[in-house]
Order: C-alpha cells, then sequence, then structure tokens
C-alpha cells in the first residue's frame, strides 16, 4: 500500500514539474498529471536501466524529461 502512495505522490510531483517546465499550456486534470508523473518515470526507467531503486537527482531529471517527451509525443500524436 505505501508503494502505491510514494507512486501516486511522486507521479503527481514529476508530472507538475513536467508540465510547468514544458512550454506552452498543458491542459490535464489531476490524475493525468499523476499518470503523466508515473509514465515519465517508467518511461525514463526504461531508457537508463542501471537496475538502482535509490532516489537521485539525475533520476529525477531523467523522469522529468520523459514526461516531458510523453507530453510531447501526445501533442503530435493528437494534433
Amino acid at each position: 500500500m505505501l508503494n502505491i502512495i510514494g507512486a501516486i505522490l511522486g507521479g503527481l510531483i514529476i508530472g507538475a514539474l513536467a508540465r510547468w517546465f514544458y512550454p506552452g499550456d498543458v491542459d490535464m486534470g489531476w490524475i493525468a498529471t499523476i499518470l503523466l508523473g508515473i509514465g515519465g518515470s517508467l518511461a525514463a526507467g526504461l531508457i537508463t536501466s542501471r537496475g538502482s531503486r535509490e532516489f537521485s537527482r539525475a533520476g529525477c531529471l531523467a523522469s522529468i524529461l520523459g514526461a516531458m517527451a510523453l507530453i510531447f509525443l501526445g501533442r503530435v500524436l493528437l494534433t
């Protein structure tokens, strides 16, 4: 249960930061922001995949960049 709460809170923070750093307006609700952050973290984990589960600034930055890439892909595919 604690891992799920951590994933939701982490996804919210990563998704909110990705939306804040992404140029232009990103219209989505809180649930979509959480899913964006979780998806960005998963994408960054698949790309970097060093096997470490510890918190690091580089991993956090990679998660934000992964979420921003998902915003970009979503806009390209839906436009």
